[in-house]
């Protein structure tokens, strides 16, 4: 397979180097049990593009983005050789917590999925409690995708509080939402900061949420910033603390991840990006699992037998090519 020629190749080369593979998870994430990617090869790496299906060629445009700019151009130089990550429980039962965690082995902090369509606030409680029971001394910050009013996030921040959080993230879905969750929680002095993540990267202006106040902190995305280098500039504008996460990404979108971590000029906050945990498989011999709590700032190698393992049905790989096609469309219209 011959790799694509730079940052913005032909249509027909991204179709013809394109590998298309579907993943299995561990356990339920996003509603979904299989990941797919679409992969493109070119001369300084692998770049993945993997919006979700639900995201409008629109909003995906700057995933491909993403992914060309690592398999054309590369990274930025980076300003540390590691970065430190949490792990991360989906919304599961109590039950489950404790192998959840098991696979990230140390780590610094942990994000729990709260908020989970036909769950309540109590199962919530207690998958956080169980959270901090195990884990003492971590950092635990609670990730509700939006899916709170405010009233309910304003309650079941105050009682999940008592558990030390660092923060709660995107807590209810949009941005005047956050503001008064935020301002809220101060007026009733609750210790809880408000990170903002969607209404970042599926804003069309994303620095909207620090020029509104909505937010203690950002929560930024490699693939839906446009790459690496916007994202830097994205986090530079908004002036405030910035949270690197992963979009449930294979070893060559964590790389991503990683780069824009690592180029930070500061890192406060442990990163999202272990989410390979997940997954039962890879697109790489040699995985971007932390260890010891971090990620080391290295290329991953792509093998050619994972991805025929990992290969997608002919008809998923053919949804993805023709998505690729019209997303590219929206690229070269910007």
């Amino acid at each position: 397979m011959s790799p694509v020629s730079g940052p913005r190749p032909e249509l027909a080369e991204l179709l013809a180097a394109a590998r298309v593979v579907s993943v299995p998870m561990r356990v339920r994430f996003r509603g979904i049990l299989h990941r797919e990617a679409l992969l493109i090869p070119g001369p300084a790496g692998w770049g993945e593009f993997s919006p979700f299906p639900e995201y409008d060629d629109v909003e995906a445009a700057p995933w491909l983005a993403a992914a060309l700019e690592a398999a054309g151009e590369g990274y930025p130089e980076p300003v540390r050789d590691s970065v430190p990550v949490n792990g991360t429980v989906p919304a599961v039962g109590v039950e489950q917590v404790e192998a959840v965690l098991a696979r990230f082995g140390a780590v610094p902090a942990v994000k729990v999925k709260v908020a989970e369509r036909g769950q309540t606030v109590a199962e919530d409680l207690a998958r956080v409690a169980e959270v901090r029971r195990l884990l003492p001394d971590a950092g635990i910050r609670v990730d509700a995708n939006g899916g709170w009013d405010v009233p309910t996030a304003v309650g079941a921040l105050e009682a999940l509080a008592e558990a030390g959080l660092e923060y709660a993230e995107q807590p209810v879905p949009d941005i005047a939402g956050l503001r008064a969750v935020r301002l809220e929680l101060a007026r009733r002095g609750i210790p809880v900061l408000v990170a903002a993540d969607e209404s970042v990267r599926k804003e069309t202006d994303p620095l909207r949420v620090a020029r509104e106040d909505a937010a203690d902190l950002i929560v930024v995305k490699v693939a839906p910033l446009g790459g690496v280098r916007r994202a830097l500039e994205i986090v530079a504008a908004a002036g405030l603390p910035a949270v690197v996460s992963s979009a449930l990404d294979t070893s060559v979108g964590i790389r991503a991840g990683v780069a824009l971590a690592a180029s930070l000029p500061e890192l406060p906050y442990a990163c999202g990006l272990g989410t390979l945990s997940l997954m039962s498989g890879d697109v790489s011999g040699e995985l971007m699992l932390p260890d010891g709590g971090a990620l080391a700032v290295r290329d991953v190698p792509v093998s050619g037998e994972l991805l025929e393992r990992w290969a997608a049905s002919p008809e998923v790989t053919q949804w993805w090519l023709d998505r690729l096609g019209r997303v590219y469309g929206q690229l070269a219209e910007r």
